[in-house]
């Protein structure tokens, strides 16, 4: 049985940190949800697992179906896994896997109908999140632009919720350069912003939402930058009925993209 000491632990250990996994091309799912879509992506994007005994039992169908695609299950103590996890109560279960980003131009490959874009986002729980949303809403890919957060970092992984492995997903390229890739792609570029002279309902009013479209989101305490802003376009707010003052990134992303996912519904079923 491995313990934290084992060579292993401390090497999957360094994943942790960012400059590691970049250098190494590998992060960390922790948790029997990220785990389990890890193993089920394919592709062989685990490289290995490890397991408490507790963990391996509770979650046996995970564990068989990782050894079942010729992933070694190493068995560890909980300390071995407390050191690989960030979270306070470790849940025994975690993936060391393939990195799984891909540059811009892979991430929009084909004919995308509905992105997600993440300009300097700096809160790794949100950006999971909003690939969370952008999955559940069937967009196509997501990008998070130069300066914004790791999506591979373990929060945002386990804030995916294995959305993670379910749709590309592209970081470091600058805001202008996705911008330009977007609209050669032919997707109306929508950026989420409070201040918008044009409000959700009347994008939705007027056909914005039922083509094509990438919405960009900004960073989670100062917004879009007017620079950024000036290339979308078209700004748009989320009206705000009550009287809370704003919304969160994660929550004001839902609500863009499932508007979009709905208009574009809509425009399929009179087409039908």
């Amino acid at each position: 049985m491995l313990t934290e000491r084992s060579g292993r632990v401390r090497e999957a250990h360094k994943l942790l940190r960012r400059p590691a996994r970049e250098k190494a091309g590998l992060f960390l799912a922790e948790g029997p949800q990220a785990v389990r879509e890890a193993v089920g992506s394919g592709s062989g994007r685990v490289v290995e697992l490890f397991a408490t005994a507790t963990a391996a039992a509770r979650w046996a169908p995970i564990v068989a179906a990782a050894d079942a695609a010729g992933i070694p299950v190493h068995a560890a103590d909980d300390a071995a896994l407390a050191a690989l996890s960030e979270t306070v109560t470790p849940q025994g279960l975690v993936a060391v896997c393939r990195s799984l980003t891909v540059d811009l131009a892979e991430a929009l490959h084909g004919e995308p109908q509905l992105v997600a874009i993440l300009a300097e986002a700096r809160d790794p729980g949100n950006a999971g999140t909003v690939i969370r949303c952008a999955d559940a809403a069937g967009a196509d890919a997501v990008v998070l632009t130069h300066g914004s957060v790791d999506p591979q970092g373990g929060k945002a992984v386990r804030a995916s919720a294995g959305s993670v492995f379910h749709l590309p997903v592209s970081a470091g390229a600058p805001t202008a350069d996705a911008m330009a890739a977007l609209r050669e792609r032919g997707l109306t570029v929508l950026a989420a912003d409070g201040a918008g002279s044009l409000d959700l309902d009347e994008a939705e009013d007027d056909d914005l939402l039922a083509g094509p479209v990438a919405w960009l989101f900004g960073n989670e305490a100062w917004g879009l930058p007017a620079e950024v802003s000036a290339l979308a376009d078209h700004v748009v707010r989320v009206p705000i009925y009550g009287r809370a003052e704003s919304l969160n990134l994660a929550t004001a992303a839902a609500v863009c993209l499932y508007g979009s996912a709905r208009a574009r519904r809509r425009a399929s079923a009179r087409r039908a």
